[in-house]
Order: C-alpha cells, then sequence, then structure tokens
C-alpha cells in the first residue's frame, strides 16, 4: 500500500512562509518575543504584590516595594468565597472546554472525509454552504440559542390550527450544555474547512490502493486519513480549546444566572468586587486561569505550524 509523509512541504505558502522567516536574523525575532513578552511580565510580577504596592508603583520597581513578594494574592483567589473565587469554576470550564473541543473534531473529521473523497449528489453546494457559515457573527444567535435551549422551538400551523414541536425543550438553560452545545455549532464549519483542506490534499493514490486492498470508506478513513490528519487535528484542537477556556461572552449568556456553573472567566471578572476593591487579585486570577491553556498550547505546539499550513501545501 501506498505510504505518505505527513506535513511534507514541496512548495507553495508553506515554502514561501518557510524562507522568509529563514530570511529575518535570529537576534530581531527574539527582539520581537522579549517586547511581546513584556505585558505578560508585568502581569506576572504584580500578582506577587500587595494592593498598596501595586497602587503606588509600577511593576519594574519591585524591589523597591515596602513588601516583599508573596502569595498572598493566589491565596486569596483560591481559597475565597464561592461568589469571587475561581477555584470552584475550573471544573466548570472543564466541563465546557473538553466537549466543546472532542465533539466538533470527531464530527468534522468524518465529514471532511465525505466532503473529499465521497461522491454524493449536491456535495460541492452542500460544502459552499457549511463554509459560509463562518462568515456568521456568533452575537446574532446567541439570544435565538438561549430560548432554544430553554424552552425549545415550536412553530404554528395556520391552516391546521396546530403547534407542531420543532426542537423539544431539554432545559439545558443555565447549564454548561448550553454552553458547549452553542460552541460546537460555530465551531464545526471552521473544523470542517480546516481539516477538508487537508484530507483532500492527500495523495489519491494512496485511496485507490487501499481500495484494491479491499478496504472500506471506514477502513480507509480509520487506518489511513486519520493518523495522516493528527497534525491538523492538533492545530484545530488547540484553538477550540482555548477559545472555549477563554470565552466571556457565551459562558456569561448562556449560564450568567446560574452561578454554581460559572466558568472562570465569568469568575474572574466578578474577582475585582463592588467598585474594584479587589482588583489587586485580577493578575493572581488571570495566571490561574491561564495555566491549563498554556498546558495544551505547549504539549501540542510542534503540531500547530505544521497543522495549520497543511492545506496550503502539496503533500
Amino acid at each position: 500500500m501506498a505510504t505518505v509523509t505527513p506535513g511534507k512541504s514541496t512548495g507553495g505558502v508553506g515554502d514561501f512562509i518557510y524562507r522568509m522567516l529563514r530570511s529575518i536574523p535570529t537576534g530581531v525575532l527574539w527582539m520581537l518575543v522579549l517586547i511581546w513578552s513584556i505585558p505578560t511580565l508585568g502581569l506576572a510580577v504584580n500578582s506577587f504584590r500587595s494592593r498598596d504596592n501595586q497602587r503606588a508603583r509600577g511593576w519594574w520597581t519591585i524591589f523597591g516595594d515596602d513588601q516583599a513578594p508573596n502569595l498572598d494574592n493566589y491565596e486569596q483567589v483560591l481559597t475565597a468565597s464561592s461568589t469571587n473565587s475561581i477555584a470552584d469554576s475550573l471544573a466548570n470550564s472543564f466541563a465546557i472546554a473538553i466537549p466543546a473541543t472532542i465533539i466538533p473534531i470527531a464530527i468534522a473529521a468524518f465529514a471532511a472525509y465525505a466532503f473529499a473523497w465521497i461522491e454524493f449528489p449536491g456535495r460541492k453546494w452542500l460544502f459552499i454552504g457549511i463554509v459560509s457559515l463562518l462568515a456568521v457573527p456568533i452575537q446574532v444567535a446567541l439570544v435565538p440559542l438561549l430560548q432554544l435551549w430553554g424552552g425549545g422551538a415550536h412553530s404554528t400551523l395556520p391552516l391546521l390550527d396546530k403547534t407542531v414541536t420543532l426542537f423539544p425543550d431539554f432545559d439545558f438553560a443555565g447549564t454548561s450544555a448550553a454552553v458547549w452545545l452553542t460552541h460546537t455549532g460555530f465551531g464545526l464549519p471552521f473544523a470542517i474547512f480546516l481539516l477538508h483542506n487537508y484530507i483532500s490534499s492527500l495523495p489519491k493514490d494512496v485511496f485507490e490502493s487501499a481500495r484494491i486492498d479491499g478496504a472500506d470508506h471506514f477502513a480507509t478513513f480509520w487506518r489511513i486519513v486519520l493518523p495522516l490528519s493528527m497534525p491538523v487535528i492538533a492545530a484545530f484542537g488547540i484553538f477550540q480549546f482555548l477559545w472555549t477556556w477563554n470565552d466571556f461572552l457565551v459562558a456569561n449568556t448562556m449560564v450568567g444566572a446560574n452561578r454554581d456553573a460559572l466558568p472562570t472567566t465569568v469568575a474572574l471578572a466578578n474577582l475585582a468586587g463592588d467598585y474594584g476593591r479587589n482588583e489587586h487579585v485580577l493578575a493572581a486570577g488571570a495566571f490561574v486561569q491561564a495555566f491549563f491553556p498554556l498546558v495544551v498550547f505547549f504539549s501540542l505546539q510542534r503540531y500547530f505550524v505544521r497543522g495549520l499550513l497543511a492545506g496550503s501545501v502539496k503533500g
């Protein structure tokens, strides 16, 4: 059976970007990294400073502070009452981010393979319709989706004087399920588009060899396409996890009234308290909230650029 090496570039946009980056001196790149990291460094320093020191002088004067750096801000964040703490909201963030990452990948991988290598009527127009959903702003759908999760969808037939239930009421409003279902719906078009670009670029000889060996579509997808698509799957997984973990608007809209289901982003916004009296703990809360996305990114970073460029080059 024919084999192919994933992510191997032979020309096009990928090689152009690679050559352009190689032409930049390493010192310049490190200087850009340093400049880009200054705000994060300042946030990290302030997370160990007291409120009085943060208000009195800049973070770069930490060595002249009246009080030595300490972990009081982190202790306050992790042990505060349930109204302001983000410790109890970490589980809610996982309950949102994990399903909202895995489900779109599972569905989009099958759909991308079907659009790329299975002939069926209307395939082209259906794919165009799915990709066009990328232009729909998520803000315009939040209120209709909230009504859908909270009361279902019903339509009245005037001629029959009868109400038909289009979508049953699952009573998802105010739960984590409403958030990850919303993220799943809005993440699927981009996932299908990204995976389709990669899967359709795989050599046709691989699929012909699989058919000659007697493999059906499912066997071809599971044993050939899926292993070769891991770079692009990992790239989308990073995007989707970071987006859902760091989301505030969707979570606040869907579960804002249920304090037991708030994710870390909403809990972090509540840390400052009334009139911003506890704004000094926001830096520590931001690093607690950002810890798990950093772990995910650095664990999968070797797939990141290769997966993003996968659909723009020939394999």
